[in-house]
């Protein structure tokens, strides 16, 4: 189903669609993580059916425009019941060639692409292995809807009057990016506005550059002539009750909490932190009201074998890691199964033993 609706000359289409992937994808500096899950906290508030996958590098910092740096978080999101991220996506936003380069592949025939042109330049597509520039490519451009968007520089005009360093300007650029695809997709900006405010507030500065910069996004897209269409995802239809956006991770650390109070024991977790299990030590954290320790070993025996310890003095004994971790306790776990002490061992997961594989 299409509307029709103009604003400051600009006719646009507004089309109804029932499911939507998108994935955000930059360098590991480029915010993508955090604009993936504002935008899924506005798919949330929407009434969407939802789900996600954030993929970000092993290495702690990959050389910038890297196919190693690259940083990723998928959303599907739909006016139906769905169950996974998505396969193929219909929206990719490449902040710069490497991001294109590794997401391409997963991208449907037809499918939009919002490249950041301000980073297209020889260097960066040389270092993603490109020997020319793919936006310029005919071919490349008969298969999908190429829009080139100098997001940095329009973010940094945006900003010009706040007298910002260029670098603390371009930390906002993904905020643009977000606010023009809340305008892609019909969401309020209000609820993110709140959220800025919010998480930067002791920084004025900050919150207003951010603010200016979503606001920038959302109207150039508004305006522009770039884009003839826009569209609207309609909420899901659900059985009445409360719901919420809540990830893998802290899902698990409520289910734990849930299961000692059902069996009136007190919860001991021990864990060293690794990606992407550190997530349910920092909720945890927040719950010593419900008779949880958590203890944040020096490494991953030392955190295997505290929780031995917890369930040997009548404690639900808990550790958690990633695969190369769950590698690193198997000893202390063959002593859990010699003395015969119960132990929960969760596994969020990840490859291993190997250390420096993709973490998902």
């Amino acid at each position: 189903m299409a509307e029709s609706s103009g604003k400051n000359g600009a006719e646009k289409q507004l089309v109804e669609l029932e499911t939507v992937a998108i994935r955000f994808a930059g360098d590991s500096g480029d915010g993508m993580q955090l604009t993936g899950d504002r935008f899924t906290n506005a798919a949330a508030i929407a009434g969407n059916d939802l789900s996600t996958f954030p993929d970000f590098p092993a290495e702690i910092r990959a050389p910038v425009g890297t196919l190693a740096g690259v940083s990723g978080f998928q959303i599907n999101f739909s006016s139906r019941d769905i169950h996974t991220p998505g396969d193929a996506v219909d929206v990719l936003v490449a902040m710069n060639p490497a991001a294109l380069k590794t997401s391409i592949g997963d991208l449907k025939s037809g499918g939009i692409i919002i490249a950041n042109v301000d980073n297209f330049g020889q260097k960066n597509l040389a270092k993603a292995g490109y020997e020319s520039n793919p936006l310029e490519d005919d071919e490349f451009k008969s298969n999908y809807q190429v829009h080139e968007v100098k997001i940095t520089s329009m973010t940094r005009q945006a900003l010009e009057d706040m007298e910002l360093q260029s670098n603390l300007a371009d930390r906002c650029k993904n905020f643009f990016a977000l606010g023009l695809m809340y305008w892609m997709y019909s969401r309020p900006l209000e609820p993110t506005r709140e959220w800025i405010e919010e998480k930067f507030g002791k920084r004025p500065e900050f919150v207003q550059a951010n603010t200016r910069a979503l606001e920038a996004g959302y109207f150039f897209g508004e305006n522009t002539e770039v884009f003839t269409s826009n569209y609207i995802v309609r909420e899901a239809t659900y059985p009445a009750g409360k719901y919420r956006n809540i990830s893998g991770n802290v899902a698990l650390a409520y289910g734990f909490i849930a299961a000692t109070k059902k069996m009136g024991i007190n919860l001991f977790w021990g864990a060293y932190p690794i990606t992407p299990a550190s997530d349910v030590l920092h909720e945890l954290s927040r719950h010593k009201n419900f008779g949880v320790q958590t203890f944040q070993a020096e490494d991953e025996i030392a955190a295997v074998s505290a929780a031995l310890g917890a369930s040997f003095t009548g404690s639900l004994g808990v550790t958690c890691s990633s695969g190369p971790g769950i590698a690193l306790k198997a000893e202390a776990m063959g002593l859990g199964v010699m003395t015969e002490l119960p132990m929960v061992i969760a596994n969020i997961q990840r490859g291993g033993p190997s250390t420096g594989l993709p973490t998902k």
